[in-house]
């Protein structure tokens, strides 16, 4: 892959504003990029236990089952 004159000229400028070097900058965009990929998987994965474990600890629940607003609140109780 090859970056334009400018669009390279550009990022020496923001680099320089920095205090940093283009390679810094990719090297740091790279990292995140990766990293955010790993926490993002980790985070699924997480998520997958706990549904499993509600669904193993509540068999049958469902979203259906849940109570009115009504009920919730108990407003027939002040009607």
């Amino acid at each position: 892959m090859t970056v334009d004159d400018e669009l390279y000229r550009q990022a020496r400028v923001r680099a320089a504003e920095e205090g940093s070097t283009v390679s810094a900058m990719v090297r740091a965009f790279l990292q995140g990029l990766v990293q955010g990929d790993a926490r993002f998987r980790r985070l699924q994965r997480e998520q997958e236990a706990v549904i499993e474990r509600i669904r193993q600890e509540h068999p049958g629940f469902a979203a259906s089952d849940r109570l009115s607003r009504d009920d919730v609140h108990g407003r027939d109780a002040l009607r």
